[in-house]
């Protein structure tokens, strides 16, 4: 349980430096350090709450003057994401991450409530009933990349 909230505590700071700026480049060891973990947890952390499907990009530096940047990226203002959204979920994706990126995907306001809830139903295992898990997570990719394509050519026309 510790754990959980050393990660909770460490994500709402990093968070707070985004706030200011959208930008954060930290040193992992420094916040190891403030946090007193271990870097690992960091990277644990980044791994997994500031990924794409939640609206961030990650970059990192190893080194002596090695830092991770990480980037909230508006999904509305910034199309070339839905090309990396696509290249995320590839051939398969399993239902956890697809909500994820719905998510994402709502809290940018590049789809609102009704069509997140559809998007949702669409790929939602008790609508698709495949009993194969591989096949299951292939199909929800396809049905995901299609509406994300058409949400992406939405968003350009939009701007025009």
């Amino acid at each position: 349980m510790a754990e959980t909230n050393i990660s909770d505590l460490i994500e709402q700071y990093l968070k707070e430096i985004l706030g200011e700026d959208d930008i954060a480049e930290i040193k992992r060891s420094e916040i190891a350090n403030r946090f007193a973990v271990v870097p690992s947890q960091i990277n644990y952390v980044i791994n997994t709450r500031f990924t794409l499907q939640n609206g961030y990009i990650v970059e990192s530096k190893r080194g002596g003057g090695g830092y991770i940047r990480i980037e909230h990226v508006d999904l509305v203002d910034d199309t070339k994401i839905f090309d990396e959204l696509i290249d995320y979920i590839g051939d398969s994706i399993g239902q956890s991450n697809a909500d994820q990126i719905i998510v994402a995907l709502l809290e940018d306001k590049v789809i609102n409530n009704r069509e997140a809830d559809l998007m949702s139903s669409a790929i939602d295992k008790n609508s698709l009933r495949i009993s194969d898990k591989v096949t299951e997570n292939t199909v929800r990719a396809r049905v995901l990349i299609g509406m994300i394509n058409r949400l992406r050519f939405e968003s350009t026309d939009s701007h025009e």
